[in-house]
């Protein structure tokens, strides 16, 4: 599982960092392709208890809402979440079985909304004048977060962190990510050159690290409620998309408001 994992990250590194690099239109795609990826995971783990979503609209509108930074009218994102909403309402009055509509078009939305606007933050994010050092210093410090808490928690872990969601993850290897964190942070601070003093970018990086942490968690949860193991087996080693950036889907809002709030 280790060299699957170190296998996927050779290939997929490369491809992240050059996509950061050279922005429009490159990051757009990669984020775009994850989240229609993640859309379907996310719809098949629903159908796996019995759910039946209306998948590939919801795929599509979370395509909108990732591509929705880059339209000009601010009234785009409520406007597609709106029409998400009345759509899909309208759509289950015309299918069939109608007794389950209410949880068919809850996981349809949930889908929209926990895969396609969560994930557009980090579009929004690229899309800043600092786009690029913001986008590198979070991604790394959550990299850094998931990677030694990994480690850290197959070296030392013995305490259950949440039995009944992950079993496999312990308090060592929570304590272990957030210490490199708050270690990468500052120094990718001072490289990036962000507006922040040492001490503030090593709190950023804790807060990181815990919304990484519980990035996690949920999706470990959406994966217990529907009993699936993995969301997907697209990379060797993790699993599926979600399986990869279910810490990701927090951290990008963090980065976003923490960009917006520095500029104040």
């Amino acid at each position: 599982m280790l060299r699957q994992r170190l296998f996927t990250a050779i290939i997929g590194l490369p491809l992240l960092i050059a996509a950061i690099w050279f922005g429009k239109p490159w990051f757009t795609l990669l984020i775009a392709a994850a989240a229609i990826v993640g859309s379907l995971e996310f719809y098949r783990m629903a159908s796996q208890s019995r759910r039946q979503p209306i998948t590939y609209f919801g795929a599509a509108w979370v395509l909108l809402l990732v591509l929705s930074p880059h339209c000009p009218y601010a009234g785009t994102t409520p406007f597609l979440i709106t029409s998400a909403i009345v759509i899909s309402l309208i759509w289950l009055l015309f299918r069939s079985p109608r007794e389950q509509a209410f949880n068919n078009w809850a996981w349809t939305i949930a889908g929209i909304l926990y895969v396609g606007w969560m994930l557009s933050y980090w579009v929004d994010l690229r899309n800043l004048e600092a786009g690029k050092a913001w986008v590198f210093w979070a991604i790394i410090t959550t990299l850094a977060s998931d990677t030694c808490a990994f480690f850290a928690g197959r070296a030392w872990g013995k305490h259950p962190l949440a039995p009944a969601l992950s079993p496999g993850k312990t308090w060592e290897g929570a304590i272990g990510g957030l210490l490199a964190s708050v270690i990468v942070s500052p120094i990718l601070g001072m490289i990036l050159s962000l507006p922040f003093n040492y001490w503030q970018a090593a709190l950023l990086g804790g807060v990181i690290s815990i919304f990484a942490q519980l990035g996690d968690l949920v999706e470990s949860l959406l994966k217990r409620n529907t009993g699936a193991k993995d969301s997907g087996s697209l990379l060797p080693g993790h699993g599926g998309i979600l399986d990869r950036i279910d810490s990701h889907i927090f951290t990008g809002v963090i980065a976003y408001y923490c960009a917006e709030f520095a500029a104040l």
